[in-house]
Protein backbone atom coordinates (compact mmCIF):
# COMPACT_ATOMS: atom_id res chain seq x y z
CA UNK A 1 0.00 0.00 0.00
CA UNK A 2 1.51 3.61 -0.93
CA UNK A 3 0.57 6.80 0.91
CA UNK A 4 -2.36 8.45 0.07
CA UNK A 5 -1.45 12.50 -0.61
CA UNK A 6 -1.51 14.51 2.35
CA UNK A 7 0.38 12.10 4.64
CA UNK A 8 3.59 14.29 4.51
CA UNK A 9 1.17 17.58 4.98
CA UNK A 10 -0.18 16.07 8.04
CA UNK A 11 3.08 15.94 9.50
CA UNK A 12 4.15 19.10 8.63
CA UNK A 13 1.02 20.46 10.39
CA UNK A 14 1.73 18.49 13.62
CA UNK A 15 5.45 19.97 13.35
CA UNK A 16 3.98 23.40 13.30
CA UNK A 17 1.79 22.75 16.02
CA UNK A 18 4.78 21.78 18.38
CA UNK A 19 6.53 23.74 20.35
CA UNK A 20 9.85 24.93 18.19
CA UNK A 21 12.33 22.50 18.34
CA UNK A 22 10.48 19.49 19.88
CA UNK A 23 10.21 16.35 19.21
CA UNK A 24 7.56 14.17 18.58
CA UNK A 25 7.63 10.02 18.45
CA UNK A 26 4.64 8.51 17.00
CA UNK A 27 4.56 4.24 17.08
CA UNK A 28 2.38 1.39 15.58
CA UNK A 29 0.56 -1.00 17.39
CA UNK A 30 2.40 -4.26 18.19
CA UNK A 31 1.26 -7.53 16.66
CA UNK A 32 -0.24 -9.46 19.17
CA UNK A 33 -0.98 -13.34 19.82
CA UNK A 34 -4.44 -15.10 19.18
CA UNK A 35 -3.55 -18.28 20.92
CA UNK A 36 -0.50 -20.64 20.42
CA UNK A 37 1.23 -19.37 17.82
CA UNK A 38 -0.95 -17.80 16.06
CA UNK A 39 -1.85 -13.84 15.47
CA UNK A 40 -4.67 -12.21 15.41
CA UNK A 41 -4.91 -10.35 12.13
CA UNK A 42 -2.48 -6.74 12.23
CA UNK A 43 -3.96 -3.93 12.54
CA UNK A 44 -1.85 -0.62 12.27
CA UNK A 45 -2.52 2.21 15.05
CA UNK A 46 -4.04 4.63 13.89
CA UNK A 47 -2.38 8.00 15.36
CA UNK A 48 0.29 6.21 13.37
CA UNK A 49 -1.15 5.56 9.98
CA UNK A 50 -2.80 8.69 9.95
CA UNK A 51 0.69 10.79 9.66
CA UNK A 52 2.32 7.67 7.47
CA UNK A 53 -0.06 5.60 5.34
CA UNK A 54 2.33 2.87 6.43
CA UNK A 55 0.56 -0.65 7.46
CA UNK A 56 3.51 -2.65 8.55
CA UNK A 57 4.07 -3.69 12.24
CA UNK A 58 6.99 -2.55 14.52
CA UNK A 59 7.50 1.08 12.85
CA UNK A 60 8.04 4.46 14.80
CA UNK A 61 7.39 7.92 13.29
CA UNK A 62 9.82 10.05 14.78
CA UNK A 63 9.24 14.33 13.94
CA UNK A 64 12.88 15.54 15.23
CA UNK A 65 15.50 18.33 13.90
CA UNK A 66 13.01 19.30 10.85
CA UNK A 67 12.86 15.80 9.29
CA UNK A 68 9.93 12.76 9.37
CA UNK A 69 12.40 9.90 10.33
CA UNK A 70 10.73 6.37 9.41
CA UNK A 71 12.19 3.66 12.04
CA UNK A 72 10.33 0.08 10.35
CA UNK A 73 11.73 -4.03 9.88
CA UNK A 74 14.71 -4.05 7.57
CA UNK A 75 14.33 -6.23 4.25
CA UNK A 76 14.49 -10.00 5.18
CA UNK A 77 13.78 -12.24 2.00
CA UNK A 78 13.76 -15.54 3.96
CA UNK A 79 10.70 -13.82 6.05
CA UNK A 80 9.17 -12.80 3.50
CA UNK A 81 8.63 -15.80 1.75
CA UNK A 82 6.69 -16.84 4.51
CA UNK A 83 4.78 -13.01 5.57
CA UNK A 84 5.29 -11.06 2.75
CA UNK A 85 6.74 -8.11 0.94
CA UNK A 86 8.45 -5.39 3.32
CA UNK A 87 9.14 -2.09 2.26
CA UNK A 88 12.38 -1.84 3.60
CA UNK A 89 14.00 1.62 4.98
CA UNK A 90 14.87 2.41 1.34
CA UNK A 91 11.44 1.57 -0.23
CA UNK A 92 9.46 3.21 2.84
CA UNK A 93 10.79 6.18 2.26
CA UNK A 94 10.72 6.18 -1.21
CA UNK A 95 6.82 5.21 -1.11
CA UNK A 96 6.37 7.33 1.73
CA UNK A 97 7.79 10.42 1.29
CA UNK A 98 9.78 10.51 4.85
CA UNK A 99 12.52 12.25 4.75
CA UNK A 100 15.32 10.04 6.47
CA UNK A 101 14.32 5.91 6.96
CA UNK A 102 16.58 3.38 9.33
CA UNK A 103 15.65 -0.32 10.29
CA UNK A 104 14.30 -0.67 13.69
CA UNK A 105 16.85 -1.92 15.37
CA UNK A 106 18.58 1.33 15.32
CA UNK A 107 16.33 3.26 17.64
CA UNK A 108 18.49 2.69 20.18
CA UNK A 109 21.70 3.89 18.42
CA UNK A 110 19.94 6.75 17.05
CA UNK A 111 17.04 8.16 19.65
CA UNK A 112 19.59 9.43 22.06
CA UNK A 113 21.02 11.92 19.70
CA UNK A 114 17.91 13.24 18.18
CA UNK A 115 16.44 13.86 21.71
CA UNK A 116 19.56 15.81 22.88
CA UNK A 117 19.07 19.55 23.44
CA UNK A 118 15.19 19.02 22.61
CA UNK A 119 12.74 21.75 24.06
CA UNK A 120 9.88 19.45 24.86
CA UNK A 121 8.71 15.75 23.99
CA UNK A 122 5.76 14.81 22.36
CA UNK A 123 4.43 10.73 22.96
CA UNK A 124 1.57 9.26 24.26
CA UNK A 125 2.69 7.65 27.39
CA UNK A 126 1.22 5.02 28.83
CA UNK A 127 0.07 3.08 25.73
CA UNK A 128 2.91 1.22 24.11
CA UNK A 129 5.55 -0.50 26.75
CA UNK A 130 7.36 -1.26 24.71
CA UNK A 131 8.50 2.34 23.80
CA UNK A 132 8.08 3.59 26.68
CA UNK A 133 10.83 1.59 28.41
CA UNK A 134 13.09 2.35 25.39
CA UNK A 135 12.27 5.79 25.89
CA UNK A 136 13.18 5.62 29.74
CA UNK A 137 16.29 4.29 28.64
CA UNK A 138 17.16 6.92 25.64
CA UNK A 139 16.22 9.72 28.30
CA UNK A 140 18.73 8.50 30.57
CA UNK A 141 21.44 8.24 28.22
CA UNK A 142 20.92 11.99 27.12
CA UNK A 143 21.33 13.20 31.06
CA UNK A 144 24.16 11.50 31.22
CA UNK A 145 25.48 13.42 28.82
CA UNK A 146 24.50 16.70 31.29
CA UNK A 147 28.54 17.55 32.20
CA UNK A 148 28.99 18.42 28.36
CA UNK A 149 26.08 21.06 28.56
CA UNK A 150 23.33 18.19 26.49
CA UNK A 151 20.07 18.40 27.82
CA UNK A 152 17.44 16.36 28.13
CA UNK A 153 13.80 17.53 27.31
CA UNK A 154 11.87 18.57 30.37
CA UNK A 155 8.81 18.74 29.02
CA UNK A 156 6.02 15.74 28.00
CA UNK A 157 2.73 16.80 26.09
CA UNK A 158 0.53 13.65 25.21
CA UNK A 159 1.18 13.95 21.28
CA UNK A 160 -2.88 12.55 20.82
CA UNK A 161 -4.20 15.97 21.81
CA UNK A 162 -3.02 17.87 18.89
CA UNK A 163 -3.77 14.65 16.63
CA UNK A 164 -7.29 14.20 18.10
CA UNK A 165 -7.57 17.88 16.78
CA UNK A 166 -6.44 16.99 13.47
CA UNK A 167 -8.32 13.91 12.92
CA UNK A 168 -11.81 15.73 14.05
CA UNK A 169 -11.52 17.48 10.57
CA UNK A 170 -11.66 15.05 7.64
CA UNK A 171 -10.45 16.28 4.60
CA UNK A 172 -11.11 15.70 1.42
CA UNK A 173 -9.23 12.42 0.32
CA UNK A 174 -11.07 10.98 4.19
CA UNK A 175 -14.23 12.12 3.01
CA UNK A 176 -13.96 10.32 -0.23
CA UNK A 177 -12.65 6.94 1.58
CA UNK A 178 -15.62 7.04 4.13
CA UNK A 179 -18.24 7.46 1.87
CA UNK A 180 -16.93 4.17 0.12
CA UNK A 181 -17.18 2.71 3.32
CA UNK A 182 -20.42 3.74 4.04
CA UNK A 183 -22.03 2.86 0.99
CA UNK A 184 -20.62 -0.65 1.09
CA UNK A 185 -21.71 -1.44 4.63
CA UNK A 186 -25.26 -0.01 3.39
CA UNK A 187 -25.42 -2.54 0.37
CA UNK A 188 -24.31 -5.49 2.87
CA UNK A 189 -27.36 -4.26 4.83
CA UNK A 190 -29.87 -4.31 2.21
CA UNK A 191 -28.00 -8.15 1.35
CA UNK A 192 -28.82 -8.75 4.89
CA UNK A 193 -32.29 -7.63 4.89
CA UNK A 194 -32.90 -9.54 1.27
CA UNK A 195 -31.85 -12.92 2.89
CA UNK A 196 -33.72 -13.02 6.26
CA UNK A 197 -35.79 -15.49 6.93
CA UNK A 198 -37.74 -17.14 10.28
CA UNK A 199 -35.85 -19.83 11.08
CA UNK A 200 -32.52 -18.93 10.04
CA UNK A 201 -30.05 -18.19 12.70
CA UNK A 202 -28.17 -14.98 13.18
CA UNK A 203 -24.86 -16.22 12.40
CA UNK A 204 -25.76 -16.55 8.84
CA UNK A 205 -27.26 -13.34 8.48
CA UNK A 206 -24.24 -11.92 9.74
CA UNK A 207 -22.63 -13.94 7.13
CA UNK A 208 -24.48 -12.70 3.92
CA UNK A 209 -22.54 -9.25 5.89
CA UNK A 210 -19.27 -10.09 6.04
CA UNK A 211 -19.85 -11.34 2.24
CA UNK A 212 -20.42 -8.41 1.15
CA UNK A 213 -17.89 -6.36 2.87
CA UNK A 214 -15.46 -8.67 1.44
CA UNK A 215 -16.21 -8.60 -1.94
CA UNK A 216 -16.45 -5.01 -2.19
CA UNK A 217 -12.78 -4.00 -0.96
CA UNK A 218 -13.03 -3.77 2.60
CA UNK A 219 -10.47 -5.33 4.72
CA UNK A 220 -12.48 -6.27 7.92
CA UNK A 221 -15.30 -5.57 10.18
CA UNK A 222 -15.01 -2.32 11.80
CA UNK A 223 -16.06 -4.07 14.90
CA UNK A 224 -17.72 -7.34 15.75
CA UNK A 225 -21.06 -6.93 14.01
CA UNK A 226 -24.45 -6.83 16.24
CA UNK A 227 -26.78 -9.31 14.29
CA UNK A 228 -29.63 -9.37 17.67
CA UNK A 229 -33.36 -10.48 16.89
CA UNK A 230 -36.40 -10.74 19.07
CA UNK A 231 -35.32 -9.65 22.90
CA UNK A 232 -32.04 -9.89 21.98
CA UNK A 233 -32.25 -6.21 20.25
CA UNK A 234 -32.99 -4.75 23.40
CA UNK A 235 -29.50 -5.99 24.90
CA UNK A 236 -27.20 -2.88 22.99
CA UNK A 237 -23.63 -4.84 22.99
CA UNK A 238 -25.29 -8.74 21.95
CA UNK A 239 -22.99 -9.98 19.97
CA UNK A 240 -23.43 -13.91 20.07
CA UNK A 241 -25.31 -13.72 16.92
CA UNK A 242 -26.64 -17.53 17.63
CA UNK A 243 -30.53 -17.40 18.52
CA UNK A 244 -32.89 -18.74 15.79
CA UNK A 245 -35.17 -15.93 14.24
CA UNK A 246 -38.70 -16.28 15.46
CA UNK A 247 -41.80 -15.69 12.87
CA UNK A 248 -42.63 -12.22 14.19
CA UNK A 249 -39.36 -11.01 15.89
CA UNK A 250 -37.34 -7.32 14.43
CA UNK A 251 -33.74 -8.09 13.36
CA UNK A 252 -31.26 -5.70 14.82
CA UNK A 253 -28.36 -4.83 12.95
CA UNK A 254 -25.52 -2.53 14.01
CA UNK A 255 -22.65 -3.60 11.64
CA UNK A 256 -20.05 -1.37 9.50
CA UNK A 257 -16.96 -2.06 7.24
CA UNK A 258 -13.49 -0.46 7.64
CA UNK A 259 -11.94 0.56 4.37
CA UNK A 260 -8.25 1.69 4.09
CA UNK A 261 -8.53 2.08 7.62
CA UNK A 262 -11.71 4.33 7.56
CA UNK A 263 -14.31 2.55 9.44
CA UNK A 264 -18.42 2.83 9.02
CA UNK A 265 -21.30 2.29 11.35
CA UNK A 266 -24.49 1.48 10.46
CA UNK A 267 -27.46 0.17 12.02
CA UNK A 268 -31.10 -0.93 10.59
CA UNK A 269 -34.08 -2.57 12.49
CA UNK A 270 -36.77 -4.78 10.04
CA UNK A 271 -39.11 -7.18 10.58
CA UNK A 272 -37.96 -10.83 9.78
CA UNK A 273 -41.58 -11.33 8.42
CA UNK A 274 -40.68 -8.77 5.77
CA UNK A 275 -43.91 -6.53 7.68
CA UNK A 276 -43.98 -4.36 10.78
CA UNK A 277 -46.75 -5.49 13.04
CA UNK A 278 -48.60 -2.30 14.72
CA UNK A 279 -46.77 -2.06 17.71
CA UNK A 280 -43.26 -2.52 15.83
CA UNK A 281 -44.29 0.52 12.95
CA UNK A 282 -45.19 2.80 16.11
CA UNK A 283 -42.42 2.51 17.80
CA UNK A 284 -40.09 2.34 14.73
CA UNK A 285 -41.67 5.47 13.37
CA UNK A 286 -40.92 6.93 16.94
CA UNK A 287 -37.31 6.54 16.23
CA UNK A 288 -37.03 7.27 12.63
CA UNK A 289 -38.81 10.72 13.74
CA UNK A 290 -36.27 11.28 16.66
CA UNK A 291 -33.29 10.58 14.04
CA UNK A 292 -35.20 13.20 11.57
CA UNK A 293 -34.94 15.90 14.47
CA UNK A 294 -31.05 15.02 15.44
CA UNK A 295 -29.55 15.41 11.78
CA UNK A 296 -31.33 18.81 11.41
CA UNK A 297 -28.91 20.21 14.23
CA UNK A 298 -26.03 18.50 12.50
CA UNK A 299 -24.98 21.66 11.44
CA UNK A 300 -22.08 24.13 11.56
CA UNK A 301 -22.21 26.26 14.70
CA UNK A 302 -24.66 24.11 16.84
CA UNK A 303 -23.41 22.18 19.50
CA UNK A 304 -23.16 18.79 19.46
CA UNK A 305 -25.22 17.85 22.49
CA UNK A 306 -28.17 19.75 20.25
CA UNK A 307 -28.73 16.48 18.15
CA UNK A 308 -29.13 13.95 21.39
CA UNK A 309 -31.63 16.93 23.02
CA UNK A 310 -33.75 16.77 19.72
CA UNK A 311 -33.97 13.30 19.91
CA UNK A 312 -34.63 12.85 23.45
CA UNK A 313 -37.72 15.33 23.32
CA UNK A 314 -39.00 13.23 20.15
CA UNK A 315 -38.65 9.56 22.35
CA UNK A 316 -39.52 11.34 25.46
CA UNK A 317 -43.28 12.38 24.09
CA UNK A 318 -43.34 9.55 22.34
CA UNK A 319 -43.14 7.83 25.23
CA UNK A 320 -45.92 9.74 27.00
CA UNK A 321 -48.31 9.25 24.03
CA UNK A 322 -47.65 5.67 23.46
CA UNK A 323 -47.93 5.13 27.86
CA UNK A 324 -44.55 3.63 28.18
CA UNK A 325 -44.58 6.18 30.79
CA UNK A 326 -46.81 7.39 33.44
CA UNK A 327 -45.93 11.18 32.84
CA UNK A 328 -48.17 13.85 31.34
CA UNK A 329 -45.56 15.77 29.01
CA UNK A 330 -42.04 14.84 27.61
CA UNK A 331 -40.45 17.41 29.86
CA UNK A 332 -41.40 15.99 32.99
CA UNK A 333 -40.22 12.31 31.54
CA UNK A 334 -37.10 13.31 30.95
CA UNK A 335 -36.59 15.44 34.18
CA UNK A 336 -37.43 12.60 36.41
CA UNK A 337 -35.11 10.57 33.91
CA UNK A 338 -37.93 8.25 33.24
CA UNK A 339 -37.11 8.05 28.99
CA UNK A 340 -34.21 6.27 30.64
CA UNK A 341 -35.74 2.72 31.19
CA UNK A 342 -36.25 2.47 27.48
CA UNK A 343 -33.28 5.38 26.18
CA UNK A 344 -30.10 5.26 27.79
CA UNK A 345 -27.18 5.58 25.52
CA UNK A 346 -26.38 9.12 23.78
CA UNK A 347 -27.62 9.81 20.13
CA UNK A 348 -23.80 9.73 18.54
CA UNK A 349 -20.12 10.02 18.32
CA UNK A 350 -17.89 10.95 16.22
CA UNK A 351 -16.29 8.52 13.34
CA UNK A 352 -12.92 7.97 11.25
CA UNK A 353 -10.27 5.79 11.59
CA UNK A 354 -12.02 4.56 15.22
CA UNK A 355 -15.23 3.13 15.06
CA UNK A 356 -15.63 5.45 18.05
CA UNK A 357 -13.34 7.92 16.77
CA UNK A 358 -11.05 10.70 18.92
CA UNK A 359 -12.03 14.54 19.64
CA UNK A 360 -13.21 15.96 22.32
CA UNK A 361 -17.19 16.54 22.67
CA UNK A 362 -16.86 19.58 24.46
CA UNK A 363 -14.67 22.49 23.72
CA UNK A 364 -12.15 22.63 26.39
CA UNK A 365 -11.09 26.06 26.01
CA UNK A 366 -14.68 28.01 26.80
CA UNK A 367 -15.47 28.53 30.82
CA UNK A 368 -17.47 25.56 32.20
CA UNK A 369 -16.77 23.29 28.73
CA UNK A 370 -19.73 23.54 27.06
CA UNK A 371 -20.68 21.14 24.44
CA UNK A 372 -18.19 22.15 21.55
CA UNK A 373 -20.11 23.70 17.92
CA UNK A 374 -19.93 21.62 14.84
CA UNK A 375 -17.92 22.54 11.98
CA UNK A 376 -17.60 21.23 8.91
CA UNK A 377 -15.72 18.58 8.11
CA UNK A 378 -16.85 16.27 11.08
CA UNK A 379 -18.14 12.91 10.95
CA UNK A 380 -20.30 11.72 13.24
CA UNK A 381 -23.21 9.04 13.96
CA UNK A 382 -26.37 9.31 15.09
CA UNK A 383 -28.28 6.24 16.46
CA UNK A 384 -31.06 6.93 18.37
CA UNK A 385 -33.41 4.15 19.68
CA UNK A 386 -35.49 2.52 21.80
CA UNK A 387 -35.33 -0.72 23.64
CA UNK A 388 -38.88 -1.94 25.68
CA UNK A 389 -37.93 -5.04 28.27
CA UNK A 390 -40.77 -7.03 29.84
CA UNK A 391 -41.72 -4.70 33.07
CA UNK A 392 -44.78 -4.14 35.13
CA UNK A 393 -46.85 -1.18 33.93
CA UNK A 394 -45.61 -1.20 29.82
CA UNK A 395 -47.81 -2.18 28.26
CA UNK A 396 -47.19 -5.48 26.77
CA UNK A 397 -47.80 -5.54 22.93
CA UNK A 398 -44.14 -3.55 22.99
CA UNK A 399 -42.49 -6.08 25.30
CA UNK A 400 -38.93 -7.39 23.98
CA UNK A 401 -38.79 -4.81 21.06
CA UNK A 402 -35.78 -3.20 20.51
CA UNK A 403 -35.19 -0.58 17.59
CA UNK A 404 -32.04 1.62 16.86
CA UNK A 405 -31.37 3.56 13.58
CA UNK A 406 -27.98 4.97 12.59
CA UNK A 407 -26.51 6.37 10.04
CA UNK A 408 -23.13 8.25 9.06
CA UNK A 409 -22.83 11.56 8.67
CA UNK A 410 -20.17 14.45 7.23
CA UNK A 411 -21.17 18.33 8.75
CA UNK A 412 -21.35 20.08 5.72
CA UNK A 413 -21.37 24.25 5.09
CA UNK A 414 -25.21 23.65 5.21
CA UNK A 415 -27.40 20.56 5.63
CA UNK A 416 -25.52 17.59 6.95
CA UNK A 417 -24.68 15.05 4.64
CA UNK A 418 -25.75 11.38 5.11
CA UNK A 419 -22.97 8.90 3.82
CA UNK A 420 -25.14 5.95 4.63
CA UNK A 421 -28.00 4.80 2.68
CA UNK A 422 -29.82 1.46 3.31
CA UNK A 423 -33.24 1.47 3.13
CA UNK A 424 -34.72 3.03 6.62
CA UNK A 425 -38.27 3.93 5.96
CA UNK A 426 -41.05 1.49 6.44
CA UNK A 427 -42.54 1.22 2.93
CA UNK A 428 -38.99 0.82 1.29
CA UNK A 429 -37.91 -1.94 3.96
CA UNK A 430 -41.20 -3.56 3.44
CA UNK A 431 -40.89 -3.35 -0.33
CA UNK A 432 -37.46 -4.94 -0.34
CA UNK A 433 -38.11 -7.72 1.89
CA UNK A 434 -41.05 -8.60 -0.22
CA UNK A 435 -39.15 -8.84 -3.34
Amino acid sequence: MTAMPGYAGRRARLAAAMQPGAVAIVPTAPEALRNGDSEYPYRHDSYFYYLTGFDEPEAVLVLAQGKAILFCRPRDPEREIWDGLRHGPDGAREAFGFDEAYAVGELDARMPGLLADASALYYASGKHAQVDAQLARWLDAVRQRARSGVTAPETVHNVRVLLDEMRLIKDDAEQALMRRAALVSSRAHERAMRATRTGMREYEIEAELLYEFRRNGAQSPAYTPIVASGPNACILHYNQNRRQVADGDLVLIDAGCELDGYASDITRTYPASGRFSAPQQALYELVLAAQAAAMAEARPGLPYSGMHDAALRVLAQGMVDLKLVPHASADDAIAERAHQQFYMHGTGHWLGMDVHDCGSYRDLQAEGRPSRALAPGMVLTVEPGIYVRPAQGVPEQYWNIGIRIEDDVLVTAGACDVLSDAPKLVADIEHLMQR
